[in-house]
């Protein structure tokens, strides 16, 4: 899910409809958005930068509502634009009813089409792979590390998003280039 909220987020840099420095305010609905957090209160004036750092680097489901909020006004409004781009990408077996994952009885996925997310993403967008290999992120004086064990362990890898839900377990998106060859594995 989270690589869906990232892939629009990109887009929007790319088109420049936002900017890596531009600053939205924290809403509460953002706050109260419980499992992984960059711990953003309420109110806090973030830059997209951050905000699209802490979803890449810590999965920060704070992060991922504020940075909904801020590129469609509501949650509701870009969780639509996630189903809609999952249906233009050919996606058939994947609903989005969150910007984060967080579990919900009519949010699904297959890896098949996270493989299909990943290879769209990692292809129109290699210059932010960056963000998905930072071992660390710091935000507001709290320091947290990625959960990609593949990071500084596989030669060449450089992301792509872990996760975990009681319902799903642990779950993995593994990107890596080596030789000239890029692997995604799910």
């Amino acid at each position: 899910t989270k690589i869906m909220t990232l892939l629009l987020s990109y887009e929007a840099l790319q088109s420049g409809r936002i900017s890596w420095d531009e600053e939205t305010v924290v809403s509460q609905k953002a706050w109260e958005t419980g499992g992984s957090q960059m711990f953003l209160e309420i109110g806090d004036k973030v830059t997209v930068g951050d905000l699209i750092t802490g979803i890449a680097v810590v999965s920060a489901n704070d992060g991922c509502v504020a940075i909904a909020e801020h590129l469609y006004g509501s949650e509701a409004i870009f969780v639509q634009e996630m189903n809609k781009k999952a249906a233009e990408l050919g996606l058939k077996n994947t609903k989005f009813q969150n910007s984060s994952g967080l579990p919900h009885p009519d949010h699904y996925t297959t890896a098949e089409d996270l493989a299909v997310i990943s290879r769209y993403l990692i292809k129109n967008f290699p210059e932010y792979l960056k963000l998905h290999k930072q071992t660390e992120f710091t935000y507001n004086d709290i320091v947290q590390y990625n959960l990609n064990p593949l990071l500084g362990r596989y030669t060449g890898a450089d992301g792509l998003k872990t996760g975990h839900t009681t319902e799903a377990g642990h779950c993995l998106v593994g990107t890596a280039a080596q030789e000239g060859l890029r692997f995604i594995t799910v």
